[in-house]
């Protein structure tokens, strides 16, 4: 098991530890192994049929070559149409060498004839367009598998460059890159297959990725033991507005069913509007400023259900207390018009509207723009999204892919937001808390979406997230077993 098992690698990562690699073992073995475990996924999943493998110049091609070379000794009928020939002295070229089989022009005609066409063109590095006649040759083929990424979507970024074809897998090596996970791109990689071709330990030395997949084991939750008590659990304090307490009591209920041991709104006049319903959910009528005199609530929410004059009259104070403070729905909207006015918030969890709106348009690469945005807001940043992104100022970022439809529903932000407050309220690092807060959020998606035929609303997404919070707890158990198992390897 890698010594980073939730790493997705970046091209130019990758590449460092090919290079590395090749001072330790021949340098074709990792491809001979590549092209070999691509060989043997596509015999397993397909029955012999005619098969065309379109190669590029670079390692991508290399693989490729090698993949032509197994089909064609296990019988199958093989052809190599090449856009270009590798250059001399590389493993690529040594790869070409050794195919004896038929080679065909690189033309959609010949790649029209073919059942099966391996994209073996450009691999995950791809950083300029690709050309519109290499993407018409690729899109006349009937159905695809990629070799490391589809030719035209960005390792990096999952950015779509150029035209990119769909395909039915992709396989790729040692840890998946970000593109396998983010959209655009994700969407055309159908099914992602990572493999082991025996790239040495040593090549990780040197490598620190700080792009992770968001799974269970990247973090842990904090544990419910014997003598604890609500205070030690976490107080999670929410400001209330007059206008919409709905949102409010959604982030509320959020925190108490994810493990908050307090949970108290402060509304000062409006506590009326909040006193109905929740037996144990406090709400406060008192001055904001006493409120605040209370030490142990050091984790507030602020933004769900208020006005941008309710912000500007909380937002400030919460922050010259010093406390922490999760910043959502008002809040950025009153920040939208200054950014400065977020200054000092521990983290904000923006759709991708209000994202444009705080920190301007996104050109390019999400994962630049929201580690960008959290250096510059010195804060965590959750853009949520079906692909939601959790960058922290010091450049960490997490993709999340485990979500459901079922969360596209007025209120579920706001169930996000007290969902994150709760574990931040029990001690959790900010980011590893957003991370967390974001997983639990989507599995409690998933679960409501069972429970209510793919149609929940927010109020629904609460029940399932102490079911939620045992689940993460078992597989972040189960993921530190196999960490351990592999450092004895």
């Amino acid at each position: 098991m890698s010594r980073y098992p939730f790493a997705l690698l970046l091209p130019e990562e990758s590449d460092r530890m090919d290079r590395a690699a090749a001072a330790i073992l021949t340098p074709v073995l990792l491809m001979e192994n590549a092209g070999w475990a691509v060989a043997r996924i596509i015999r397993n999943r397909f029955s012999p049929c005619r098969v065309t493998v379109a190669c590029g110049p670079g390692n991508n091609g290399g693989d490729g070559y090698v993949v032509a070379c197994h089909l064609a000794r296990w019988g199958w009928p093989v052809r190599v149409a090449a856009l270009s020939s590798p250059r001399s002295g590389t493993p690529a070229a040594e790869m070409a060498d050794r195919w004896t089989g038929p080679v065909v022009p690189f033309t959609s005609e010949e790649v029209g004839r073919a059942d099966l066409v391996v994209d073996a063109v450009f691999g995950s590095g791809l950083k300029r367009p690709v050309s519109d006649e290499t993407a018409s040759v690729l899109a006349a083929a009937p159905q695809v598998v990629a070799i490391d990424m589809p030719s035209g979507v960005s390792g990096a970024s999952g950015e779509i460059l150029g035209r990119a074809r769909g395909c039915h897998f992709t396989v790729t090596f040692v840890r998946p890159r970000p593109g396998h996970f983010l959209q655009p791109g994700a969407g055309l990689c159908g099914e992602v297959i990572c493999v082991d071709i025996g790239m040495p330990e040593r090549a990780w030395d040197g490598i620190d990725p700080a792009i992770q997949h968001n799974e269970p084991g990247l973090w842990s939750l904090p544990i419910s033991g014997e003598g604890d008590y609500k205070y030690h659990r976490g107080v999670v304090s929410l400001c209330g507005g007059t206008e919409m307490p709905g949102a409010t009591r959604l982030a509320a209920g959020a925190a108490r069913r994810s493990g908050a041991g307090l949970v108290r709104i402060s509304a000062g006049e409006g506590a009326p509007a909040y006193r109905l319903g929740d037996p144990s959910l406090i709400v406060d009528g008192a001055p904001l400023a006493e409120l605040l005199e209370d030490a142990r609530r050091k984790v507030w929410i602020c933004g769900p259900g208020l006005t941008e004059g309710e912000v500007a009259a909380t937002l400030p104070q919460l922050l010259k207390s010093g406390r922490m403070v999760l910043a959502d729905a008002g809040a950025l909207t009153w920040g939208a018009g200054d950014l400065t006015r977020l200054k000092g918030v521990a983290a904000i969890t923006p759709h991708i509207g209000e994202f444009r709106k705080l920190f301007g348009p996104v050109e390019g690469s999400r994962i630049d723009a929201a580690r960008e945005a959290a250096k510059r807001l010195d804060a965590v940043i959750v853009m949520k999204g079906p692909d939601t992104l959790i960058a922290a100022p010091d450049g960490r970022v997490a993709i999340n892919t485990h979500a459901s439809s079922a969360l596209a529903t007025a209120g579920s932000g706001d169930t996000l937001t007290g969902v994150i407050a709760a574990l931040l309220a029990a001690g959790m690092d900010v980011w590893e808390g957003c991370c967390a807060g974001v997983w639990l959020h989507g599995e409690a998606g998933i679960e409501a979406g069972k429970a209510h035929g793919g149609w929940p609303v927010a109020e629904d997404l609460d029940l399932p997230l102490g079911p939620a919070r045992a689940t993460a707890t078992r597989l972040a158990q189960e993921a530190g077993r196999k960490k351990a198992v592999g450092s004895l390897l």
